[in-house]
């Protein structure tokens, strides 16, 4: 599975951005789960959104309101729209696509290459 992601950028605090990620090869189940993670060098890669094939959501409390996660399951492609920005969102995007697996989503995990949202103050 291959993940191509785009959208990334410089905006201006308070902007919008609108990142897109889709996924391609052996997606042998449609009952994923993609999403969206962020990392700044020297941390850890943390949770921003993700959506499930039915459309269930979850946010990182620093961005409910502001970021809205959807999902076109025809195009294998995963959205974050991306309001109100703020400086402290700069980091490097990364989508993600996690198979079902075990009780949950346990399954193989795949991660497309990051992009990089800068918001300027």
């Amino acid at each position: 599975v291959q993940l191509q992601a785009s959208g990334g950028g410089l905006v201006q605090a308070g902007g919008s951005l609108r990142l897109s990620c889709t996924a391609s090869g052996n997606i042998f189940s449609h009952n994923n789960r993609m999403g969206w993670y962020r990392q700044t060098p020297g941390k850890e890669r943390e949770l921003v959104a993700t959506i499930t094939a039915s459309g269930t959501t979850e946010y990182a409390e620093s961005v409910k309101g502001r970021f809205t996660i959807s999902r076109d399951n025809a195009k294998n492609t995963v959205y974050l729209q991306m309001n109100n920005l703020k400086s402290e969102d700069t980091d490097v995007y990364f989508c993600s696509l996690v198979f079902p697996g075990g009780l949950g989503y346990g399954g193989p995990r795949y991660w497309g290459q990051g992009t990089l949202v800068t918001v300027s103050s």
